[in-house]
């Protein structure tokens, strides 16, 4: 059976975010429609203040985290829920409808402060469409993170750095291998 689901882990900084943004970029030059939402670091001289959260399709960004006071909090960054929920988790249901593969960068401790965020996850991953996610390497620690880990449909590929320059070729195959097995029009 080919995997359905593609799930990439590894170390905080290691190019988890860089792999899955070059697949993205040569699904697109396979004529493929990509959905979601990518992650990155918000630094200032050199310092990280913050993690954005950027919708592929409309290019929205907003904070997922920033350095500061309130809660709730994962270590020194208070996690900004309801501004995930509107761009990140509203990227993902956009991608579900309009687009024939979705990403979602990253399942990781912040991210799951929402409910709504897992809802629309088990849908993506539920749905008949492929999708691209990273997962934080100690997702496994939450009941959340296990059910994904434990799924048949995935396949886990862990960003090394050894690997990272080429690992992104790894996902585009088995997105690409998902994809041709489907009826026509499946995807869409």
């Amino acid at each position: 059976m080919v995997a359905k689901n593609v799930l990439v882990t590894g170390r905080p900084g290691v190019g988890k975010t860089t792999a899955v943004t070059r697949a993205v970029e040569e699904l697109k030059k396979h004529g493929l429609r990509v959905g979601g939402f990518i992650s990155r670091e918000e630094r200032k001289e050199g310092v990280r203040t913050g993690f954005v959260v950027i919708d592929l399709e409309t290019s929205e960004e907003t904070y997922l985290a920033r350095v500061g006071n309130g809660t709730p909090r994962i270590g020194k960054y208070v996690v900004l829920v309801d501004e995930l929920e509107r761009v990140g988790v509203t990227a993902v249901k956009r991608a579900l409808q309009n687009s024939q593969v979705v990403v979602i960068d990253e399942i990781g401790p912040m991210e799951l402060l929402s409910q709504r965020f897992k809802e629309v996850v088990t849908e993506a991953l539920n749905s008949g469409k492929p999708v691209i996610a990273t997962i934080h390497v100690r997702a496994g620690e939450s009941p959340f993170g296990r059910s994904i880990l434990t799924r048949r449909d995935i396949v886990l590929l862990e960003v090394s750095l050894s690997n990272r320059a080429l690992i992104y070729r790894e996902i585009v195959r088995h997105v690409l291998e998902y994809v041709k097995h489907l009826p026509e029009g499946r995807s869409s």
